[in-house]
């Protein structure tokens, strides 16, 4: 909009107020606070810039001429009066619709990613967020050491920056069940890497990345997809703070049947329990050993220990389950097994 287009009801009887003050030396009436306070509002609600409100309420003060310095010190206190009066209805309503936005960004992020939403209302809400639903989008999904909303100082930061950057048409960000979420447009990486960047200098522990999917229903599937990413490191004390689900496919598929990876565990590793202190220590022992990429130097080390003590707990695998973890015929089984064991959480949790 353009100064010529603002209309002259948000200007009413402003320009015989001014002329009374400098006639009279009068301020302006509760009455006429009132009126000035609900045209703000009314501004505000149409979309006027303020800067040019302002503009266009000290072009119609100098219409009027005061006699003397005192008569131009009474238009200038009544501009003021007015220009506050405005201000605070213009600046309330700002606030309510500032409300009223978020409220709504909330609820349309909520049903997004539960599924639990109206398809009519949805489509109208997509829009009015900037989001179209026919093309792809992922979902980042960020935790921390405490959980988030949206009044959190991370939860400003990092929507702050995102934002700042890239814009609010077709990114979303809201505190989600103690999560900080960013939904993005599929085919922009850039958005949810800054997302998570910004948000582990912020404090956040981790970071999960879901794939790109089309649709409402794609939404959620990628919100899922990146809760399972995050379940997934934290069973196998993942170190890395940001995680892509397209980099760990293989552990869906793993713990979809949940059965048989109960039965590949304890048909691989159960003979490990007869160990004297428990089939806790050669696991890790396991675990440490193909991390190191099946180096023994390298896995001792890590392991606090000589290659020779590694060496023989390799053997006491060996002879307990029959697999030797050196032998790459019997490598694949056994560090599945391994990998399901910490998705299982066993032996803790046993079958």
């Amino acid at each position: 909009m353009t100064v010529d287009n603002l209309p002259q009801t948000f200007l009413t009887g402003y320009a015989e107020v001014l002329l009374k003050a400098s006639a009279t030396g009068r301020r302006l009436t509760r009455e006429e606070l009132s009126s000035h306070r609900a045209m703000g509002a009314r501004a505000a609600e149409a979309g006027y810039d303020w800067r040019q409100i302002l503009r266009e309420h000290l072009a119609a003060g100098r219409v009027v001429r005061p006699r003397s310095a005192a008569d131009l010190d009474g238009v200038l206190a009544t501009v003021g009066q007015a220009l506050d009066a405005f201000a605070d209805g213009y600046q309330r309503a700002q606030r309510a619709a500032a409300h009223t936005h978020d409220t709504a960004r909330r609820a349309f992020i909520g049903g997004l990613l539960s599924g639990t939403f109206d398809p009519e209302a949805l489509a109208v809400d997509a829009e009015r967020f900037g989001l179209r639903l026919s093309h792809t989008h992922s979902v980042a999904v960020a935790v921390g050491p405490e959980p988030y909303d949206d009044t959190h100082a991370v939860t400003r930061k990092v929507s702050t920056d995102t934002l700042s950057r890239f814009g609010s048409r077709g990114v979303l960000l809201a505190a989600v069940d103690g999560a900080l979420v960013c939904v993005t447009p599929g085919g922009q990486d850039d958005v949810p890497a800054h997302f998570a960047e910004r948000a582990v200098a912020a404090g956040a522990v981790r970071v999960a990345i879901g794939r790109a999917r089309q649709g409402a229903a794609g939404c959620g599937h990628s919100y899922r997809e990146a809760l399972g990413v995050l379940s997934v490191a934290d069973r196998m004390a993942f170190e890395e703070p940001v995680l892509h689900a397209v980099d760990l496919l293989v552990f869906p598929v793993l713990t979809r049947d949940r059965q048989a990876l109960t039965d590949l565990v304890q048909t691989m590793l159960g003979p490990l329990e007869q160990a004297r202190g428990g089939a806790r220590p050669l696991l890790r022992t396991l675990a440490v050993y193909f991390d190191a990429g099946c180096v023994t130097a390298e896995a001792a080390r890590r392991l606090s220990l000589s290659v020779r003590a590694l060496t023989y707990r390799l053997q006491r695998v060996r002879a307990l389950t029959g697999s030797d973890p050196a032998d790459p015929r019997h490598r694949y089984a056994l560090q599945t097994a391994v990998i399901g064991a910490r998705l299982l959480d066993w032996p803790e949790n046993g079958p």
